[in-house]
């Protein structure tokens, strides 16, 4: 059995609404639209719901 992890690509802050995407050049989170609350402790979307594995079985 082989496993593949998939990091998000994009996040969204639940306090500010502040909205990152991955960028594989800079190899970091960058700002999509507004940078949001300059204060805010960003409270990141990606929780339980999100898998980033997926097992799948090899002959």
């Amino acid at each position: 059995m082989s496993v593949t992890i998939t990091p998000p690509r994009e996040r969204e802050c639940e306090l500010c609404g502040r909205t990152e995407r991955w960028d594989d050049d800079r190899d970091g989170w960058q700002i999509a639209d507004e940078p949001g609350e300059v204060y805010c402790i960003h409270e990141w979307d990606i929780n339980g719901s999100f898998t980033p594995i997926e097992a799948s079985e090899s002959s």
